[in-house]
Order: C-alpha cells, then structure tokens, then sequence
C-alpha cells in the first residue's frame, strides 16, 4: 500500500471514528457531513503535527504515570481539534474522555482491519 493510500485510508479511520463518536454521545456534533470530513482531517493533522511535540514535553510525566497521561494527550488533540476544526463540537469534559475513548477503540479496529500502518506486510517481509 502506498503513501498516498494509507494517509487516505487513516483519514477515512478518522472520519468513521468521529463518526461513531458523535453517535453514540449526545456532547460530541458536527454541523454536516463535510464538517465530520474537516473534522477527520484536523484531527489526523493534529495528532501528526502537535501529538509528538506534547508527548515530547510530557514524556517525564508519561513515564511517572506508566503511560496513563498518554490518554490526557489523546484527549488534549481532540479537544484542539474541536476548535480548530469549524462546525465540530465538545460540549463538556465527560463527553471528551468518552469522546477518546471511542475514537480510540474505533481507530484501533479499523487501522488493524484495514491494515493502515502496513505491519501485516512488514511481519511477512521478515519471514
């Protein structure tokens, strides 16, 4: 799978992922399809550019925690997200950790279904 294809294929992960979440809780909208759309691409924009740079920054309180502040970054790039992105809202705290977790679970499905990291190929490679 190309470049070009994953970066499609993550975006569309991003986009379903919101998706559910906006469905499935009352706090988390979007205005209309192409708002979920911008919102998807935000989103993956956000957690390419900003996510590492936070997790850098945070990395002594990463550790502290055993990893558990990486979902307070997760939650960070969502809420960034939400205003970055027009017509895409968070109403409260509550609905944004379960806005994460969603979004998580719902992207950790879909890029291990569709393969969108390309491990599959990698572990055959090296057989």
């Amino acid at each position: 799978m190309s470049f070009g294809s994953r970066l499609l294929l993550a975006w569309a992960c991003n986009v379903a992922a919101i998706w559910v979440a906006a469905r499935l809780l009352d706090g988390i909208d979007y205005e209309s399809f192409w708002h979920l759309v911008i919102a998807g691409l935000v989103f993956g924009i956000v957690n390419w550019l900003v996510k590492p740079v936070v997790t850098l920054l945070a990395l002594p309180v990463i550790v502290l925690t055993l990893g558990v502040a990486l979902f307070f970054v997760n939650l960070l790039m969502l809420y960034v997200t939400s205003w970055l992105a027009p017509g895409f809202r968070i109403d409260g705290f509550g609905d944004a950790v379960l806005g994460t977790l969603v979004i998580w679970v719902v992207n950790l499905v879909l890029r291990a279904v569709f393969d969108v990291d390309g491990r599959r190929r990698r572990r055959d490679r090296e057989r």
